[in-house]
């Protein structure tokens, strides 16, 4: 599902793009910090949900929705609530009171999980494609067919997905197995609470990760279970030492 943040403060926008990171079915494409620079975005990125604030520099957010012809979903973010009823005249999946917890951002990200956009319905097409399909558990078995050979998976037995393209490889047990589908429609169906998003190209199942260790480059490098080694921002390092921490 892909996300835009809009608020005109930056350490805002990328507090809550950070912790968006910790949820795979949410990709942040782009930020914005007014209306006027957020409606190119819009038309260009086609964003399926705004983390939208309310009050910015000179303009607010209700001014950037009515110049818009088709408006994703919204999660507004905002320090005021006395705009809650009107928001609601709006695509509005919920209405978050900064500052906000990871526990009530999680739940907005639910709603948006959970919730057709305006005009679907469950099972219906729209637009000529059907609704996703509902998340998957760590309980979950999955079917991947890789050329000529085919793999019942079991969801907790996957150790990492990589980005390739528009392919992602699986890696479970001792082997691997390509499927055709990017990493961003993967992540969607994928629990947010065992598989974390530790950058563009990679997904990778916290029960697996057996340490941190910085790299020379000034970031961190994930170490799996095996010995596998991922490069992952500072970010997403402090993310994952918080997620898996008391």
């Amino acid at each position: 599902m892909k996300a835009l943040v809009i608020d005109d403060s930056r350490l805002a926008r990328l507090g809550l793009i950070g912790m968006l990171a910790r949820f795979p079915a949410i990709q942040v494409v782009g930020e914005a910090d007014h209306p006027d620079t957020a409606l190119p975005l819009i038309e260009t990125l086609r964003p399926d949900v705004l983390f939208l604030d309310i009050q910015m520099a000179g303009a607010d957010a209700f001014d950037l929705l009515a110049r818009l012809d088709d408006c994703p979903r919204i999660v507004f973010t905002t320090a005021y609530s006395e705009y809650a009823v009107r928001s609601f005249d709006y695509e509005t999946v919920d209405y978050l009171l900064k500052p906000i917890s990871e526990d009530r951002l999680a739940q907005a990200v639910g709603r948006l999980l959970r919730q057709p956009a305006a005009g679907q319905e469950a099972g219906a097409a729209h637009d000529g494609a059907v609704l996703a399909r509902p998340a998957l558990d760590e309980r979950s078995k999955i079917f991947i067919k890789d050329g000529a050979r085919c793999h019942l998976v079991s969801l907790a037995s996957i150790r990492c997905i990589e980005s390739c393209k528009n392919y992602v490889q699986v890696y479970f047990d001792d082997t691997h197995a390509y499927v055709k589908k990017p990493l961003a429609e993967v992540a969607e169906r994928l629990p947010g609470h065992l598989f974390f998003r530790a950058s563009r190209q990679h997904i990778v199942n916290l029960n697996f990760v057996g340490s941190l260790e910085e790299a020379a480059s000034g970031g961190y490098l994930v170490v799996l279970d095996n010995g596998k080694k991922l490069e992952i921002s500072r970010r997403s390092a402090a993310l994952l030492k918080e997620t898996m921490s008391l």
